[in-house]
């Protein structure tokens, strides 16, 4: 057999600011022609107008898979090449990511192979590429400490010791704490030398632990001597904050003495400024396996963040074992082009696949909870529901014309019928088992971005709209949220979502928690409708967003042209209420979206040290923050 070897190679012509054109070509570098071929290829920049296609034809696009061939077929030659170009696009291309994710041919004989992919590239400008963007910084004590506490007054600085040990007599859950932080250090940093023991080390220094109940319940306090450390807390989440505050400061002075020392007298107050500290992760685009799951809530905790959002469905694809319907992972868990589920972004000519199982998720809670780390599941629900559909099609108005709307990523009928009664019985059977795996007292029910029109022309729903006298698709979002809502409190648990829970009258605001992440003026909007709030807009807490506006910037810019760390770190969601809804106002959230996140490389790149600048602002008085001081320590975190 020939061996088949390509190359496609992509650039962007602006027509207008916002229009523009994309031109391919493709090398057949193997040694024999290419004849009676398809090519598919996957990218963000989709085509929307098939006729302004030029020496292609588009056999069929879904979401954003393209498949095109030659309009005359002709072969390609060896050493030879195919162009052509696409036009009438969703939007314009503005950085190299907007460009092909991946790509595969396939053949007559139904074989398919994977195409090597050159640099996406703009064909009237050079491509810029970014400064750095946090500066060498400058530290106001010789510490490093990520976030910073509340209060921190030092009076000498010395030597660090060799480690820090329990001192005899310690209670068994303090002793407990010290382990499972120094576990945790020794999983984020394997080379680097042990901080802590649970006996006494030459050279070492004893931790004395102290109860105090007047302490908040994540807050603690630390008092160096050159004799001891004293930590004072009201229970075991603050105890494990202050001793990740001492391990910060004890592994960066070993690591760089010549900067970094550990204090030798003073003391440390210190306490959360929110209560909601989170990040979202997306799983569903791109799914990660499990043990970066788990170091991801490693990163978390060391930057003293509580909540990890689980993304676990969505489009793409449905990564959570669910007994009562086998079929959502065995089809909603795997794409690819002998798949159900067509290759998207991130796929190519072999299908990738991947979930949790049940037992998977029972040993993940638990050990982040050790390092007090919540996990919120997601369900999204009515919208992004593609894997579902496509694993379970009894969901479906079989009188629904196919095509009848599309969401805003390009799928088409995406969004659960509430006119179906199955529709109630798959809700109540999949979140009774999401309940009993996830103890966290809120269920993340989506809510986002419902394609307008959704269900208009299914008679099942127009009959639903007629029974309920509902106006249209938000009214009939309401309607199933408020129903899911009810369903919940049934289990004990409550309801959370993004900020459209609340359009078509919303659901009852009593319990529910939403997350403003269209815009941050939504914040307010939505806590004097009586909503708790969680900000996390897109404008500063997306990590999915280009932090520069130069071309060789990965990410995307819908929210905002530009979304460096500097602008991450500096802005205060609080800034956004007025003082007599502030305590509406729980917490902040990053959220990761993974459809540009095809490499763990990428996906460090994009998360850090955003995330870090997040968690400072989660937790650090607002007064307190320093841009200066976070870029002389946020290079010390870890990354995946």
């Amino acid at each position: 057999m020939n061996e088949i070897h390509c190359r496609l190679e992509a650039r962007w012509t602006s027509i207008t600011l916002e229009e523009g054109r994309l031109e391919f070509e493709l090398f057949n570098l193997g040694d024999a022609s290419l004849a009676d071929f398809r090519l598919s290829y996957t990218s963000l920049t989709r085509i929307e107008d098939a006729s302004k296609c030029e020496n292609a034809t588009l056999l069929r696009r879904n979401a954003n898979l393209h498949e095109m061939m030659p309009v005359d077929g002709k072969a390609i030659a060896p050493g030879k090449s195919w162009r052509f170009g696409v036009g009438g696009l969703t939007r314009p291309a503005r950085h190299r990511t907007d460009g092909v994710s991946t790509a595969y041919i396939t053949l007559a004989d139904g074989s398919r192979h994977d195409i090597a992919l050159g640099p996406f590239l703009p064909s009237d400008s050079p491509a810029t590429f970014t400064p750095e963007l946090v500066p060498e910084g400058e530290l106001e004590f010789p510490v490093s400490i990520l976030p910073w506490p509340k209060k921190f007054s030092a009076m000498g600085f010395g030597a660090p010791p060799v480690a820090l040990f329990a001192q005899d007599g310690s209670s068994t859950d303090k002793i407990a704490a010290l382990s499972e932080i120094s576990e945790l250090a020794a999983r984020l940093f394997p080379a680097e030398a042990q901080p802590f023991s649970l006996c006494a080390v030459t050279g070492g220094r004893p931790i004395r632990f102290e109860e105090n109940s007047d302490l908040a319940g994540e807050g603690y306090t630390l008092s160096f001597s050159v004799d001891e450390v004293k930590l004072a807390s009201a229970g075991h989440a603050g105890t494990i904050y202050g001793l990740v505050t001492l391990v910060q400061m004890l592994m960066a002075s070993h690591r760089e003495p010549e900067k970094f020392s550990f204090p030798a007298s003073g003391n440390i107050e210190d306490a959360p400024r929110y209560q909601w500290r989170g990040c979202h992760l997306d799983v569903s685009r791109q799914v990660y396996p499990l043990a970066s799951v788990a170091r991801f809530i490693d990163i978390l905790a060391w930057n003293k963040l509580n909540v990890l959002h689980w993304h676990l469905t969505d489009d793409e694809g449905w990564r959570l074992e669910i007994k009562a319907y086998p079929e959502l992972t065995e089809i909603g868990a795997r794409r690819g082009p002998d798949e159900i589920m067509t290759a998207q972004l991130g796929t190519g000519a072999r299908t990738t696949a991947g979930h949790y199982t049940q037992q998977e998720v029972r040993e993940l809670v638990a050990k982040a909870k050790r390092i007090n780390v919540d996990i919120m599941p997601e369900i999204d629900i009515p919208g992004h529901c593609t894997a579902l559909l496509a694993a379970l099609p009894d969901l479906t108005d079989g009188q629904e014309a196919p095509e009848s709307y599309f969401s805003v990523q390009g799928y088409s009928n995406n969004s659960i019928n509430p006119g179906l009664p199955q529709t109630f019985e798959f809700l109540e059977k999949v979140f009774s088992e999401v309940a009993q795996l996830f103890p966290f007292p809120y269920i993340h029910v989506g809510g986002d971005e419902v394609a307008p029109g959704a269900w208009l022309a299914s008679p099942k729903a127009k009959d639903l709209m007629a029974k309920e006298r509902l106006g249209g698709t938000p009214e009939l979002q309401a309607y199933l949220l408020r129903r899911v809502k009810t369903m919940l409190s049934g289990m004990g648990k409550q309801l959370s979502g993004w900020d459209e829970v609340s359009h078509g009258g919303g659901v009852d605001p009593e319990g529910t928690l939403l997350m403003a992440w269209q815009k941050a003026e939504l914040g307010p909007e939505l806590a004097e409708q009586g909503y708790d709030v969680v900000m996390t807009p897109g404008q500063a807490y997306y990590l999915d967003m280009v932090q520069s506006e130069d071309w060789q910037e990965p990410g995307l810019n819908w929210a905002a042209r530009k979304v460096p760390p500097k602008l991450t770190y500096e802005y205060e969601a609080a800034g956004e209420f007025p003082e007599p809804l502030s305590h509406k106002l729980k917490g902040i959230q990053g959220c990761i979206w993974s459809e540009n996140l095809v490499s763990r490389e990428l996906f460090n790149h994009m998360v850090f040290p955003r995330l870090s600048a997040i968690a400072e602002s989660a937790w650090t008085p607002r007064d307190k923050k320093n841009w200066q001081r976070f870029a002389a320590t946020c290079r010390r975190m870890p990354v995946l």
